[in-house]
């Protein structure tokens, strides 16, 4: 059976935010790093800890009768639960108490206030586990856009997508396995919009998913208090080893108007890029005029025309336009 390759992510000991903006941040690669303050969170939250500080405030989560939540076709549902019940249930692998299963999977994610605009703050919705955390300063105050909260049962497998912002997971309890694949892989990873059709990447169907296997496989184990910058684009799919917690810390690393305003999730495309895409929609239904040999020739030369213009400017102009914060 053909085998993808296989890169581990680089590991960083120590890192600071001078380090970060020089030797990590230009490169547009993900990257462990190690020995980054987070705080007495990493003593504190105990699953014990959480239930006393979240108590009886409502939660929204999702419930999977199997472990690889698949978000294409929606295998699980939502449910609402009192914090402190649905941390209890997500620690424990068989449940007294349960919707679909007795050994069924949770998740959450956390959401803004009003879930339609506003974005995700630990600060906001946890007030009382935020004091427990620090946010690594590596990028401006003006640049930051969420800090989602998320816990996971052990087990949990989360489906291949990329973000439209720079992030960096922490890793506050729990280990978790992190797969990424690069931007430039896109085409091997059937995507459906930000998301890849490929549920299964450990053991993928390959005559339904045959060009799977020429992505590069770039693969990472955090423990707690590990940090994992995850570029803009970059894909990535996570399998918690453990019941687990941990926060993503989002920011802005595009001009602030790049972005959609009404975006919460931070997964909307750049505006720019938005209006790229349905251009090309509307090119392609033009070409529904023509017969179908011409519609292959100047399909063809449409995708040479991308080929020579946008791969070369992304080599020559890689991040020229990023945001970049003052050391």
């Amino acid at each position: 059976m053909e085998v993808q390759e296989k890169v581990p992510v680089q590991t960083f000991m120590g890192v600071d935010r001078d380090v970060f903006l020089r030797d990590i941040y230009p490169k547009r690669r993900p990257a462990v790093l190690r020995g980054v303050c987070l705080g007495p969170c990493l003593d504190k939250w105990t699953a014990e800890y959480l239930v006393q500080k979240g108590g009886d405030m409502e939660v929204k989560v999702h419930v999977s009768t199997v472990p690889e939540m698949d978000f294409l076709h929606k295998n699980f549902v939502y449910k609402t639960l009192p914090f402190s019940e649905f941390v209890k249930r997500a620690s424990e692998k068989k449940h007294t108490e349960f919707f679909l299963s007795e050994d069924e999977s949770y998740y959450l994610r956390s959401l803004g206030e009003d879930v339609r605009k506003d974005p995700a703050d630990l600060h906001k919705q946890f007030p009382g586990l935020a004091e427990d955390f620090y946010i690594p300063q590596f990028f401006e105050s003006n640049q930051f856009f969420s800090s989602v909260f998320r816990i996971s049962s052990c087990g949990l497998q989360l489906w291949t997508h990329y973000d439209v912002m720079d992030n960096l997971l922490a890793q506050v309890t729990g280990t978790k396995r992190v797969v990424l694949y690069s931007p430039q892989d896109a085409l091997h990873l059937y995507l459906s919009g930000d998301k890849s059709e490929v549920l299964n990447i450990d053991s993928p169907d390959l005559d339904q998913y045959p060009e799977f296997m020429k992505a590069k496989r770039y693969e990472c184990v955090l423990e707690p208090g590990d940090l994992l910058f995850i570029p803009a684009l970059w894909f990535h799919n996570t399998l918690a080893l453990q019941f687990g917690v941990g926060v993503n810390v989002f920011w802005r690393h595009l001009p602030a108007d790049s972005y959609d305003k009404r975006d919460p999730y931070g997964n909307k495309d750049p505006l720019a890029a938005t209006r790229a895409l349905q251009a090309l929609e509307r090119a392609l239904h033009t070409l529904d005029e023509l017969p179908p040999e011409y519609r292959d020739f100047y399909g063809r030369r449409m995708i040479q025309r991308i080929q020579n213009i946008c791969y070369k400017n992304s080599q020559l102009t890689s991040g020229a336009r990023y945001n970049k914060p003052h050391p």
